[in-house]
């Protein structure tokens, strides 16, 4: 797991080294433990490293092999690579490192972007052609690896965080409308390629991009889930599909335990990190390090779940460690979580996430985390409704949107209000081939999408931060695959998630399947009282919030007026919603 960046020139001139050193220092968080940087007249990358696969340095980076011609920047880990690097031996290739950079640079050399399909695991990075001057940049299946880039006429730069290509400076930092669209109404959800920041992109999930010598970019998409089924899908039994399951759970667990560094568990205590620990002890893990985070509760509202967590780590015989975290302690450390997101994430527990990887960190380099269960395996209130609905864009949207296009032209200020970009975005994914149930055209966008830029990317933004490294099994492309054909029914039976919670009685206690459905909120970020609430107030009410200009005042003060009062269908703080971002784009000097 590591930090990669890069610089291309189409206009003739040299590379800019000390913009991409500033690009490539600012990743240090993500790779601390090396770094490097390559420049070859025209073109050059960075990198920052986080030893995981391979401890030594001959998979040091950026790595370069002058008989293919062939240089690699590259960010994540692939589970399958010494079946590949077998493969690749077979067919004449000799090897000098011990890990999956020079497996992935080989397996290019062999099957050209082909290559992409043989990969399990997840994956941003960036190989350049000697000889042709082409550079062929890719993105995993499921996103679970960033990638940033920004382009003009002279030169294409790209980063593993938005922040890094605002630190090489030369950029404009304009706010694009149609992202703000989308955070302010698709649940702080925006989608590739739109960012923040007008003039920065994201490769989207699946997808590769090819650039040019002459700054010719192709795009293509390599995959896609699909949600048809056939009638042997349909008229195959729960039983069969819940056992089925199951094994693809535990291949997805096992080749997630490859490294050579202990891999643990962000354990909260409910069904899908509970299932990770159970899964890995039954594989023979001994010793397995467990962690768990919690806030303090407000009113009967819980800032934990440690009676599940405990339990699970009893079970299991785990080397359990409990964070618990102050409210004064939140708000001390509630910048720096801020400054850590490559996009401002209105998710209360990105704080979690944050505190909980410092903590991590400092025994352990690698864990698995339970990320993705929900959406690919349809475990959100919002699905039920999707039942059967003739109207399925407007079932979900009255459910998952933060507020309608009405109430969002009350919010921004007039040259912000272009359209319902997240409300066509969504009707259209909705009408795309490949899922015709209502519940399978959101389960598929879910997964495909707001998983994407929501949860994957607050977990990778939040231990990453801390050089730590999360492996999400329940996001391995294959089960994806496979749970896409298991009728929707099988999934939402009950609370939601059913399938998955029959397949986990084979390995959990039955009290962490049974209990109420939990998510526990960070509470003093949904109710905004004293200091957080001040702390969010004097942002909104800031000289570079009003010089910005982007919110209209009155819908600001009504927020403040009754900060507890305006809460999203999904339980989120309004006015946090907007704090954050304006937060975000200060900490980011936008």
């Amino acid at each position: 797991m590591c930090g990669i960046s890069g610089e291309i020139r189409f206009d003739g001139a040299p590379v800019d080294i000390a913009g991409l050193n500033r690009i490539t220092e600012s990743l240090a968080p993500r790779g601390p433990d090396d770094s490097g940087l390559l420049v070859q007249g025209w073109r050059g990358f960075g990198h920052r490293r986080l030893r995981i696969m391979d401890q030594s340095d001959s998979s040091q980076q950026p790595m370069f092999d002058p008989q293919m011609g062939l240089g690699i920047v590259f960010n994540g880990a692939i589970y399958n690579y010494p079946a590949l690097r077998g493969e690749l031996q077979q067919l004449g290739y000799t090897f000098y490192s011990g890990g999956d950079t020079e497996v992935i640079l080989k397996a290019y050399h062999a099957w050209g972007e082909e290559c992409l399909r043989r990969f399990e695991g997840m994956f941003a990075f960036a190989i350049w052609e000697r000889d042709s001057g082409s550079t062929f940049i890719a993105r995993d299946r499921l996103g679970i690896k960033p990638l940033y880039y920004t382009s003009d006429p002279h030169r294409l730069r790209f980063a593993s965080t938005l922040p890094a290509l605002l630190a090489a400076g030369d950029i404009d930092r304009a706010i694009d409308p149609v992202a703000l669209n989308y955070y302010l109404n698709f649940h702080s959800v925006v989608p590739s390629p739109n960012t923040m920041i007008s003039a920065i992109r994201k490769l989207p999930p699946g997808c590769s991009m090819r650039v040019g010598s002459d700054g010719k970019v192709v795009q293509k998409t390599y995959w896609r889930v699909d949600y048809s089924r056939s009638s042997d899908d349909e008229e195959r039994s729960f039983e069969d599909w819940r056992d089925s399951l199951l094994d693809e759970l535990r291949r997805a667990v096992r080749i997630r335990q490859l490294a050579s560094v202990d891999v643990g568990v962000l354990l909260s205590g409910g069904v899908d990190s509970s299932l990770l620990v159970g899964l890995m002890a039954e594989s023979g893990t001994s010793g397995l390090l467990t962690y768990s985070v919690g806030f303090e509760s407000i009113g009967e509202e819980l800032g934990d779940e440690f009676q599940y967590s405990d339990l699970v780590a009893s079970t299991f015989g785990t080397r359990h460690h409990k964070i618990r975290v102050a409210s004064s302690e939140l708000l001390d450390h509630l910048p720096d979580a801020i400054h850590a997101m490559a996009e401002p994430m209105v998710s209360h527990d990105c704080i979690g996430f944050y505190l909980l990887s410092r903590e991590v960190s400092m025994s352990c380099k690698a864990v698995q985390s339970g990320q993705g269960a929900d959406e690919v395996f349809g475990g959100y209130h919002w699905y039920p409704p999707m039942v059967g609905s003739s109207t399925p864009f407007d079932s979900y949207r009255t459910a998952f949107f933060d507020r309608d296009y009405a109430e969002y032209q009350r919010v921004v200020s007039q040259r912000y209000q272009q359209q319902d970009h997240a409300g066509e975005f969504v009707r259209q994914h909705f009408a795309a081939a490949g899922a015709d149930d209502p519940v399978d055209k959101a389960l598929r966008l879910d997964t495909t999408v707001m998983l994407v830029d929501d949860p994957v990317k607050r977990v990778d933004n939040m231990t990453m931060a801390w050089g730590l490294e999360a492996r999400v099994p329940f996001l391995d492309h294959k089960l994806v695959e496979f749970a896409a054909r298991i009728p929707a029914r099988h999934k939402l039976h009950g609370d939601g998630k059913h399938i998955l919670k029959e397949a986990s009685r084979a390995v959990i206690p039955a009290e962490v399947i049974d209990r109420p459905k939990g998510y526990f909120p960070v509470p003093a970020l949904k109710y905004l009282r004293g200091p957080v609430l001040e702390f969010v107030s004097d942002a909104l009410l800031s000289h570079r919030a009003r010089q910005r200009g982007m919110f209209n005042g009155s819908y600001i003060d009504e927020l403040l007026q009754a900060p507890e009062a305006h809460i999203t269908p999904l339980r989120g703080s309004k006015l946090w919603q907007l704090g954050l971002l304006e937060l975000w784009l200060q900490s980011h000097g936008v």
